[in-house]
């Protein structure tokens, strides 16, 4: 059973804190190995890679296997059934459409007392996308993590995609295959992350790497950042419901075994101020895992994981939300606008008894890798942003360094770097002759 938590018991801080914490907190031994596998990686390139594959994906791989061919690509796109390939066409075009109303534009420029001041931006040159293949072949992530890259300008992306035993959905390919991506390695873990970071014979380095994955990937994300770009380490995936007694109980219960079913390690949080609902979703909840084909991994993350926070008013509800900082939030309310203005901290928010959160993980637009384990605090979902670098521009004349140059030259003087002073002075002193 999930733990239930009462907002009127004097224990209420520390046990809601202490819950979010037990899924939240980490292995000690993640890093260490992890930290291990990069160095390998460094040190050996390809034959780190041809080791790991086979000791974690039971695969044996040489070289020329690292990455799938066109035919296999096109080959994919046989194997999957005609609705199945109208829906990934469908997700596809909602989700660049989204995106490209995501992309900035460069400045029209500020012309002041002769200085010309403007930013521009530009993509990055390649980026790695890591899409998981364990427990559950996610080939949407493959759309979401690559065509906000796309629109972004990316020249070159590289998918990793583990392959356990070498099995591969086809649904992963023919996604690839679909929105134009071209070179798709059969590389997972800590060990692909490493391959993109520094590259390796066979794999180039990219300039940042995207894409949710296990522990490993997520420590390994955290290991190479500064070498690479990363979008976000993220750990389990998470949801927070808020639902009132108008909620169909029956909704609501799908709704949180959509996200336990993601993993052993998920975190579904049911709030409510309606005992009754509560008890009929949690009891809705029990009937619907027997129907589940992943009904083991969602019971023992329901029953390890699963909050229902009782609160007397749902005036508690945005403080409670905002510590959460959950990846999703519903407001499966009859009102949401007044809780939807004051809440601040969370990944995406779907709104009314009609927008299940399953529907943004496939179809509705915004990219559903998204900040997890209290991280929407401070940072979002993938975008065209994280894709993209501002460059500033600087362009003074002679009488813009005049006018400008003696503040520049007293700050320099009072700081102690006469060089830098000196690079403006000699310019007001010399002149361009």
């Amino acid at each position: 059973m999930p733990t239930y938590l009462n907002t009127k018991k004097s224990d209420f801080k520390l046990s809601f804190t202490n819950s979010l914490n037990r899924v939240r907190d980490g292995s000690p031994n993640v890093s260490k190995i992890v930290s291990q596998i990069i160095a390998d990686v460094k040190a050996d390139g390809d034959a780190a890679l041809i080791k790991y594959t086979s000791k974690f994906d039971l695969l044996d791989l040489c070289q020329k296997d690292f990455f799938f061919s066109k035919d296999d690509l096109s080959e994919a796109l046989n194997l999957c059934d005609q609705s199945l390939l109208e829906a990934i066409e469908t997700a596809a075009h909602r989700i660049r459409n989204y995106h490209e109303k995501q992309m900035p534009e460069n400045s029209t420029g500020i012309m002041q007392g002769g200085v010309r001041l403007d930013y521009r931006w530009t993509a990055v040159n390649a980026a790695g996308l890591y899409v998981p293949g364990g427990t559950a072949p996610l080939f949407s992530s493959v759309l979401m993590n690559a065509i906000p890259a796309q629109v972004a300008g990316v020249n070159r992306l590289i998918v990793a995609l583990p392959t356990p035993s070498g099995n591969i959905s086809p649904a992963m390919l023919a996604a690839c295959k679909i929105i134009g991506v071209t070179e798709v390695c059969r590389l997972g873990g800590a060990q692909a992350i490493a391959a993109l970071a520094f590259g390796t014979d066979t794999v180039q380095p990219v300039d940042v790497i995207v894409g949710p994955g296990n522990s490993y990937v997520a420590e390994a994300k955290r290991q190479v950042f500064g070498v690479v770009g990363i979008d976000m380490v993220a750990g389990p995936s998470e949801i927070t419901i808020v639902a009132d007694k108008h909620s169909k109980p029956d909704w609501i219960a799908a709704d949180l075994l959509a996200q336990s079913e993601h993993d052993e390690s998920s975190q579904s949080i049911l709030i409510t101020d309606d005992a009754e609902l509560a008890n009929l979703t949690v009891a809705a909840v029990e009937k619907q895992l027997a129907h589940l084909s992943r009904g083991e991994i969602a019971r023992k993350s329901w029953n390890e994981n699963g909050l229902v926070i009782l609160v007397e008013s749902m005036l508690e509800v945005p403080p409670l939300v905002d510590a959460i900082a959950p990846e999703h939030l519903e407001l499966a309310l009859e009102n949401p606008e007044p809780l939807l203005n004051n809440i601040r901290n969370a990944g995406a928010i779907f709104i009314g008894y009609y927008t299940p959160e399953a529907i943004g993980d496939y179809v509705a637009g915004p990219s559903h890798v998204l900040p997890t384990s209290g991280t929407a605090r401070f940072s979002s979902g993938l975008s065209v942003m994280n894709f993209l670098k501002r460059t500033s521009l600087i362009e003074c004349t002679e009488n813009g360094l005049a006018g400008l140059g003696k503040y520049a030259i007293r700050m320099a003087r009072e700081e102690g770097l006469t060089g830098h002073a000196k690079s403006v002075s000699i310019r007001l002193d010399e002149g361009h002759k």
